[in-house]
């Protein structure tokens, strides 16, 4: 099959990387950034650029843009598309871009899937993109009611060949509000927890809880607000209901009521505890 990138950073870059890696597929590239482009190149992440005039030859169109860039992006491209093409985007919010998107694919003939892949470093770029990214990673897939099952069928068994050890289908909405909690709500978390007055001093009195706390925390800042705006009633939904958690701890540690730290703490182990059997029940 002919792929094609719009967007060379980290997640289209380690996309690239994992199509050469594990496939004979053609792969064409393009990033706004020359320098990433040419690099590709030499490096033979891609076969060739991808041009307006090379777009209606791909099978596959990979997006791997901010979500408003992707809409404008796609809008702009799809009168050049093959009605054969298929059309990925891996923008973290979901909602924003289908429905904008939706109408678009279906005037010109093409068929769009709404996609993001969950798996990431606190790095963004060319330069950090890696073949292994998605190594067993999930791909999850937002198609509209109406996509034909071989397009979804198409669509995983490519996914699963590059790597990814799981593709989850779901709807946009879904996608949102679920990422709002799994994602962009640690996002938020681990940036405000950088913030104490002690932070600075931290070494040397800091391990793994230390680390697993603040990696994200390490973020693109305009990406990152683009999502959180994108997706902000569900985050704030979840803010809110973090907030009046930590506020019953806050409660219980303040009036030194020691049966009910016991007690949020039970409750905290025995949640996880079910979330980690959940999980491995499902492989």
């Amino acid at each position: 099959m002919n792929i094609g990138i719009i967007g060379l950073g980290l997640i289209g870059g380690s996309m690239a990387k994992a199509i050469k890696q594990h496939t004979d597929h053609m792969v064409l590239g393009y990033d706004c950034k020359e320098t990433v482009l040419r690099k590709a190149m030499m490096m033979d992440v891609i076969d060739d650029s991808l041009t307006d005039d090379t777009l209606s030859v791909c099978d596959i169109l990979i997006l791997a843009l901010y979500p408003h860039t992707t809409i404008e992006v796609l809008k702009e491209k799809a009168p050049m598309l093959s009605k054969h093409t298929i059309v990925v985007d891996c923008a973290g919010v979901k909602e924003i871009v289908c429905n904008a998107l939706e109408s678009v694919a279906e005037k010109y003939g093409f068929q769009f899937v709404g996609g993001h892949p969950m798996a990431g470093v606190e790095y963004s770029g060319f330069e950090h993109s890696q073949k292994t990214l998605f190594k067993n990673a999930s791909m999850i897939l937002t198609p509209f009611s109406g996509t034909e099952i071989q397009t979804i069928e198409r669509l995983k068994r490519f996914f699963l060949e590059i790597g990814f050890g799981h593709v989850e289908l779901t709807t946009a909405k879904t996608h949102d509000r679920m990422i709002a909690f799994t994602s962009q709500l640690a996002h938020v978390v681990s940036s405000a927890y950088v913030k104490s007055s002690v932070a600075s001093s931290h070494k040397g009195f800091s391990a793994g809880s230390y680390r697993d706390m603040t990696r994200v925390a390490k973020l693109d800042p305009d990406m990152w607000t683009e999502l959180f705006l994108a997706n902000k009633t569900n985050l704030a939904e979840e803010i809110k209901g973090l907030i009046r958690r930590l506020e019953e701890y806050q409660v219980a540690i303040e009036s030194g009521d020691e049966e009910e730290i016991r007690k949020q703490l039970v409750d905290g182990n025995r949640q996880k505890i079910q979330l980690d059997g959940k999980t491995s029940s499902k492989g």
